[in-house]
């Protein structure tokens, strides 16, 4: 049942009380207050949902603590006037001054219950989009000067100009996302819902609720299909979604609309799908392990994210951009890349493509080990140096016996992420899959103190 808190203040105890008691019998939790100044203690003091607040009140009315909610703007949750006086210019004023509707008395429990849920889903979409629009506008830049990068910016601007579909493949950690949320910003639905949904993290016997949504008696959850509708859904990793999920998928593209699970009515949308995949979906359409109708019906418009290893002549960009990103949005010391650890940067091969620069630029600006960041301090971030110590091929790894092989590369391996987790032993233990016990037996029969990996 909804958890959502809501607010009444009337200055009439019956109203407030049949109000509470309706609101209860629905799942909701209500409090009531009498009068004005009652309930902006109430509201200053304890968190709610939405607020019913009545118009004409003995002192302060309604309008007068809605202006002062609003400030302006609009309330930072929703308001629902009441009133046993309503007019047309009373109801405009309200929703001039921020009030999401208007109620007349004798109150109609459906007419009452509709607006609030109605209320209650609209403003919790409107803070998801704020949300959203937060994050596309601090990380949806496609950052590099590359002929690879310069060809991608080129394809997006074609391809936002249209309402076609979009799958967006790559490796992992490559920007697939960046790429989804840059093509909805420059798209003409740019101020409508943008949605991700990340089938990889989501259970599969949850898929299809999450996609759909789902219907149980009077409890109704809305699917991320309605939630994007005229705007932007992204499926992560589509492949990741069972057959049977991808057969409703099929079904909902046909008809444009669909039915929550568990519910009985059709459901309409008008939404631009952009899937994402780090698979061969092709191959897997072959293997019979994803609908070759999907497949096509996703594939209008192809867009490749190459991997960071094709274009680091973009490294020095990209770690600049990220510099200022974090010193501005996580407040984190600026920190100055040496010309060599640029060089050490460039050099590297990115199996975890810009994902993994971005988190080592965290990483080294939270270290924060002087105003410079120099070539020393990136190899040891990178784990480069160790390797090289530990895998030095002078003496081939295949001419000495198994145990010393598998010594000299699990002490290289532990080595290099004890230098990505700082030392940490039980970060360590979550990298690597290993209980902590086992971990630290180990690390003591290869002669490895996780003290002297730990950077001050």
């Amino acid at each position: 049942m909804s958890k959502e808190r809501i607010l009444i203040i009337d200055d009439e105890p019956d109203i407030r009380d049949i109000v509470r008691d309706i609101l209860e019998d629905e799942g909701y939790a209500a409090v009531t207050a009498e009068n004005v100044d009652a309930g902006r203690e109430l509201k200053l003091s304890e968190k709610f949902d939405l607020v019913l607040l009545d118009i004409w009140m003995p002192g302060t009315d309604g309008i007068t603590l809605l202006k002062e909610w609003a400030d302006g703007g609009i309330p930072d949750i929703p308001v629902v006037m009441i009133s046993g006086h309503g007019n047309v210019e009373t109801a405009v004023e309200a929703i001039r001054y921020g009030a999401y509707d208007f109620l007349e008395k004798p109150l109609s429990t459906v007419k009452l219950l509709v607006t609030v849920k109605r209320a209650l889903q609209d403003f919790s979409l409107r803070r998801e989009n704020l949300e959203l629009k937060g994050r596309l506008a601090l990380a949806s830049e496609l950052v590099g000067k590359s002929e690879l990068m310069t060809q991608l910016r080129d394809k997006i601007e074609r391809v936002a100009k249209t309402d076609s579909w979009v799958l967006i493949t790559g490796e992992q950690g490559s920007g697939k996302d960046v790429v989804a949320r840059v093509l909805h910003r420059k798209s003409s639905r740019r101020d409508q819902p943008f949605i991700e949904l990340s089938l990889g993290a989501t259970p599969s016997e949850s898929v299809a609720n999450r996609l759909f949504g789902s219907e149980a008696g009077d409890i109704v959850q809305r699917g991320t299909l309605e939630e994007a509708n005229g705007g932007t859904l992204v499926l992560d990793e589509i492949a990741d979604i069972g057959l049977d999920v991808q057969g409703k998928l099929v079904g909902a593209i046909e008809e444009r609309k669909f039915l929550r699970v568990g519910g009985r009515t059709s459901i309409e949308f008008d939404v631009r799908i952009i899937a994402t995949s780090n698979q061969d979906l092709l191959a897997l359409v072959k293997e019979g392990r994803f609908r070759e109708d999907l497949y096509y019906r996703l594939n209008v418009v192809p867009i490749e994210v190459l991997p960071l290893c094709r274009h680091v002549e973009d490294v020095p960009e990209l770690v600049d951009y990220y510099v200022k990103w974090m010193v501005e949005r996580d407040d984190l010391p600026y920190r100055k890349f040496a010309i060599g650890a640029l060089n050490v940067l460039r050099n590297h091969d990115w199996p975890g493509n810009v994902r993994e620069l971005k988190n080592l630029v965290q990483r080294l600006l939270i270290l924060n080990r002087g105003e410079d960041v120099s070539a020393e301090e990136v190899e040891i971030a990178l784990g480069g140096s160790m390797i090289e110590r530990e895998l030095s091929y002078s003496r081939s790894v295949f001419e000495v016996p198994l145990k010393e092989a598998r010594d000299r590369f699990e002490r290289a391996y532990l080595n290099y992420h004890l230098g990505v987790v700082n030392g940490s032993v039980s970060d360590l233990a979550q990298v690597s899959g290993m209980e902590r016990t086992h971990l630290y037996r180990k690390l003591k029969n290869l002669g490895i103190d996780p003290k002297q990996t730990k950077q001050t």
